[in-house]
């Protein structure tokens, strides 16, 4: 895809206006980084967003109303006083944005940092206390349309009622539990109501300490890039600042792959804990690091040891990770209690989830392929590394060399990625031909191409989406069906995110600022279309086989997102549509009489009107019978629908033979494809699809199981 060259443009200009700020900055002209940051933001979105939001009085409601819910969602921490105070701005946001005035920022941070300090010590005195669970009372979880408290009094009620059905819940499945082990084991003696309600506590006092932790470890700058994306999203959706440990990750997320030990941290009261190591990375290949150990110090090659006890996990990550070749050496306490001191030389970390991936399967005779396709990733740094588009190729040939009678791409909960990646993977099954159209803000139409003549798979095909696949899913899911190269099976529609966003970094703008790293801004510059001429905005993609779905009449699209960009249409382009789709009719009817009729699907059906009908439910009873009450009827309703989870559908999915060969090596590898072979033979949706190829076939290849008994003889019907 070709730049945007207005972008840099405009951005050039904007860095020689940036150059006083930043060459100067040494001698204090402006120290304020935050202003400097907001003066970046400000102009590369104005100038190289696709619409640009007016920046006024709507831009500065939608502002205030954004935050204030990002800050305190659950209306735990503010005081209506608060509120009161913080609603002056609420028309002067647009003007502190464009004067960079900071005034209402630094007030609700000061405000916040107060209330979680004063919320903090509410929730241990509350926790102190054994609830009374006979007491008719109960609380609604409908945040949005709760009010903010009056004063003091009425928030430490609100933070009781809150807790209180917090631990209601657990006490209740604790009971359950006891139950159930007495009945196993009769000897067992069970625990009594007054141990389990202190159990309760004790948990809720542990995760409420863990989430504190986690918020007093946000910086001040954390919170500024909460609220500058609180402008951000005013744009659209998918416009957004990132932070330099953001950018980091959303480097490593398109990727798959980044440099480090390949190890999973998380926080575990004021210690560092390992909570997975990565299949193939150093750590994992070392043997001495294991799940559960807790880091304790941190030391480059042969420097000092940093004590990390205390420290903030992204300050952790930052010394742990570091260049392929380098040593870090890692003081742990074991499990048994010992301590370790660990080298590791750093590596290329592949995470292989990121990644896609095949199996092969036997139906009804003939063996088909399935290929999952979790992003459309790519390596923007070294376009010689992994990308979606080379490694879908890999897998198709793999599938061709196995003799496979159908193929079925799986999109399901692909969020998108390269859209370089979209044109090679559709042009695998086409001649060649546009596969997208892309307009610029300028009204200037861009048509992105397959030029390469070879087709790698010509059989039959089936794409797999549901309600998350977006973007790049929709692009391809659009362009095979406008082709009418293969069936589109799924959810009634896709995701409808029909925009492009380019990633800018900042920091090629203030190349002189002390102020250190400015991160990037993820920002949207184009709109994409159909060949035909129609956009995926909002309307997404509609599957030509549309299959009962449990979270179907939940709001969960682009369309139900605030600010989304319209929907709109453009010219179509010329295209040949595929020459052998002579099938692809009554596939689609025997698919959809197949589901009418299936059992299940009208179960999955049922279950997605149930589960809509309860999204409004949210007020429980803190009395313990009633809520008990409430939780039997919901298990009671709820058994009826047991039998989607336990649904089977006996078909046997394995690996491809490179595959086997490295999972010999690879018991992670090897446990992971397990798993997902099991999650296959459960999946009614794939079975379906396989359905469909199976009613794709070419008459001479379609294979008739003739029914022979033990003799040898044929059965009559």
């Amino acid at each position: 895809m070709k730049n945007n060259y207005r972008i840099l443009i405009a951005v050039g200009c904007l860095s020689v206006t940036l150059f006083a700020f930043t060459a100067n900055s040494k001698k204090a002209v402006d120290p304020d980084r935050d202003k400097l940051l907001l003066e970046l933001l400000t102009f590369v979105i104005e100038k190289g967003h696709y619409n640009p939001a007016v920046i006024d009085n709507n831009f500065s409601k939608g502002v205030y109303k954004d935050y204030i819910a990002a800050l305190d969602p659950s209306k735990r921490f503010f005081l209506q006083s608060d509120i009161n105070e913080f609603s002056k701005f609420e028309l002067e946001l647009d003007d502190q944005l464009t004067n960079k005035d900071l005034t209402f920022f630094n007030l609700t941070y000061d405000r916040l940092m107060l209330r979680m300090e004063e919320s903090s010590k509410i929730y241990k005195d509350i926790l102190n206390t054994p609830f009374d669970y006979r007491i008719e009372e109960d609380f609604n979880v409908d945040y949005d349309k709760a009010s903010f408290a009056k004063n003091t009094a009425e928030l430490k009620e609100k933070w009781r009622k809150q807790i209180k059905l917090t631990t209601l819940s657990s006490l209740t499945d604790k009971q359950k539990l006891e139950v159930e082990k007495r009945i196993k084991n009769p000897v067992y003696v069970m625990k009594s109501d007054v141990v389990l309600e202190k159990e309760t506590r004790d948990s809720s006092l542990e995760s409420l300490n863990d989430s504190f932790g986690f918020m007093y470890d946000l910086k001040r700058d954390d919170w500024f890039t909460l609220y500058i994306n609180s402008i951000m999203s005013q744009f659209d959706p998918h416009t957004s600042y990132f932070a330099p440990e953001e950018k980091e990750r959303f480097d490593t997320s398109m990727s798959g792959k980044f440099e480090g030990i390949g190890a999973q941290l998380q926080k575990k009261n004021d210690y560092i804990e390992i909570s997975e190591l990565i299949s193939g990375g150093p750590a994992w290949r070392g043997k001495q690091l294991e799940k559960g150990d807790l880091i304790m110090k941190v030391a480059q090659s042969n420097g000092v040891a940093v004590d990390i006890v205390g420290m903030r996990l992204t300050e952790v990550i930052k010394k742990i990770k570091g260049p392929k070749g380098s040593e870090v050496r890692l003081t742990v306490k074991k499990t048994d209690g010992t301590i370790q001191v660990i080298s590791i030389i750093r590596d290329i970390i592949e995470i292989e989830e990121t990644y896609v991936k095949s199996s092969v399967v036997e139906k009804n005779g003939l063996k088909y392929g399935i290929i999952y396709l979790p992003k459309f990733y790519i390596d923007f740094e070294n376009k010689d590394r992994r990308d979606a588009g080379k490694d879908v190729a890999l897998e198709v040939d793999r599938l061709k060399q196995s003799g496979v009678n159908g193929i079925v791409l799986d999109v399901r909960d692909d969020g998108g990625g390269s859209l370089s990646t979209v044109v090679n993977i559709a042009g695998l099954f086409i001649e060649e031909g546009p596969i997208v159209q892309i307009k610029t803000a300028s009204k200037k139409k861009e048509i992105l191409y397959d030029t390469d003549k070879e087709i790698k798979w010509d059989g039959p095909l089936v794409i797999m989406v549901n309600e998350f696949s977006a973007s790049a899913s929709e692009i391809l899911a659009a362009a095979i069906q406008d082709y009418k190269r293969g069936i589109i099976v799924g959810s009634k529609q896709t995701y409808g995110k029909g925009t492009v966003q380019r990633v800018i970094d900042l920091n090629q703008y203030a190349k002189n600022s002390v102020f250190g790293d400015f991160g990037a801004l993820k920002t949207t510059i184009q709109k994409f279309y159909r060949i035909t001429g129609g956009s995926t905005q909002l309307d997404g993609v509609s599957s030509d086989i549309i299959m009962p779905d449990r979270y179907a009449y939940l709001k969960m699209g682009e369309r139900d997102e605030a600010h989304a960009l319209p929907w709109d249409k453009i010219d179509p382009t010329a295209y040949t549509v595929w020459n052998n789709t002579s099938k692809f009719e009554q596939a689609i009817i025997n698919s959809k009489k197949r589901i009418e009729k299936d059992i299940y699907f009208q179960l999955i059906e049922e279950n997605a009107k149930w589960i809509d009908s309860r999204s409004g439910e949210n007020n429980y009873s803190l009395n313990i019978d009633k809520f008990k009450g409430a939780q039997n009827q919901i298990e009671e309703t709820s058994k009826k629908f047991k039998p989607i989870v336990d649904y089977k559908n006996n078909l046997i999915f394995t690996s491809l033979p490179y595959e086997l060969e490295g999972m010999t090596k690879d018991l992670i590898l090897k446990e992971k494809r397990e798993r997902w072979h099991e999650n296959l033979s459960k999946d009614i949706y794939v079975e379906e699809a396989l359905n469909v190829l199976d009613d794709l076939q070419p008459k001479s290849i379609v294979k008739t199981i003739i029914p022979i008994d033990k003799k040898g003889k044929l059965v009559k019907r």
